[in-house]
């Protein structure tokens, strides 16, 4: 306890200095003193972390060389020396980081563009580039990506550059443009044990590139990462109902039609189609013609009674229209619209082709 009290006593009780030493350091001190104060400048993050080991590895460096040269001190030289192989260490890992942290091109623009307005964190991103295997592909001017009837679905693709042209039977349907997916719909009408081939032709419309997603290693993904399953979900929903509006609009522009593409099978047309107004044409024309007898004018002068003429006479008298045929020719004539207009279709069976 003494030996304890007498090691607190030296600490907290030293004696003053009786003299100070008047004789600047060298000009290697300082210039290691001004660099650890820069070095303490730094930010925060990877490149914040790089510029503050990087001056204190200097720093530390011209204290060391200052302990062997000026101070003559081994203790001096040999700490410096140790926090100078510290800070190199620290900086070789944070460049490691670095390096593994950095995508390419195509990548990186795909994580500002379509991710980090989501505000995806970067180690969900890189399981989502691990799993294309950090390859780009891509398609020269008029070069397929799929054909109709031949490609099969197996796997999940988005278009970073380029424009992409959608044709169904050599009929144009839509275009896919920079960071839509070029098979959103094919993925999405397939369960995870089908199989299937493309509906559709897909042809680059001038040189393009994009990125691939292999279907089975992309659903043993979706599986295990629960949050990247719903990331995939909100991007494909969105980007296959963008596909939708554009056809919908196409429709309308050709046919002057909008249907409602939340029900496929009950839309609303909003205008009567050709074959309504073609129908309507021939039911005015085939409409019979009833005429309803006239009341014959009074006459004042006396008329001899005609001759009995027999009901069985082969020369009997034309028989009058009945009463519900009046009926229907006089409500015609007041409403000749009323029975030949044609309703707009709630569910036809055929969709006007494009």
């Amino acid at each position: 306890m003494k030996h304890n009290l007498t090691l607190v006593e030296q600490i907290f009780h030293t004696p003053l200095c009786e003299g100070w030493n008047h004789l600047m350091e060298g000009a290697i001190y300082h210039l290691a003193s001004v660099i650890l104060l820069l070095g303490y400048m730094g930010g925060s993050g990877i490149f914040g972390s790089i510029y503050i080991f990087g001056f204190l590895a200097t720093g530390y460096f011209c204290y060391a060389l200052w302990g062997w040269v000026d101070a003559c001190g081994l203790d001096v030289f040999s700490w410096n020396l140790l926090l100078v192989v510290a800070c190199l260490l620290q900086l070789a890992h944070l460049m490691y980081r670095l390096r593994k942290d950095t995508f390419q091109e195509e990548y990186d623009s795909l994580y500002k563009t379509l991710y980090q307005p989501l505000q995806v964190p970067m180690d969900v991103f890189k399981e989502i580039v691990k799993c294309s295997e950090d390859r780009v592909y891509s398609l020269v001017k008029d070069q397929n990506y799929a054909v109709e009837g031949k490609t099969p679905i197996d796997r999940l693709s988005l278009l970073i550059s380029g424009r992409v042209r959608v044709n169904l039977d050599g009929q144009f349907l839509h275009y896919i443009f920079p960071y839509q997916f070029l098979d959103s719909a094919e993925w999405e009408s397939l369960q995870p044990s089908e199989e299937g081939i493309f509906q559709v032709t897909l042809t680059a419309e001038t040189d393009s590139s994009y990125i691939s997603w292999p279907r089975k290693k992309l659903y043993l993904l979706l599986a295990k990462e629960h949050y990247i399953a719903r990331l995939f979900s909100v991007l494909l929903g969105f980007d296959i109902s963008q596909k939708l509006y554009a056809l919908n609009d196409k429709l309308f522009a050709k046919f002057g039609l909008r249907f409602d593409i939340r029900l496929p099978s009950l839309y609303h047309v909003l205008g009567s189609s050709p074959e309504a107004e073609a129908e309507k044409e021939s039911g005015r024309s085939f409409e019979p013609v009833v005429s309803v007898p006239q009341p014959m004018p009074t006459i004042q002068k006396a008329v001899p009674p005609l001759p009995h003429v027999p009901l069985s006479s082969s020369h009997g008298r034309a028989s009058w229209p009945d009463s519900d045929a009046l009926a229907s020719a006089a409500f015609q004539r007041s409403h000749p619209r009323g029975l030949s207009k044609v309703r707009a279709p709630l569910a036809p069976t055929q969709t006007p082709e494009l």
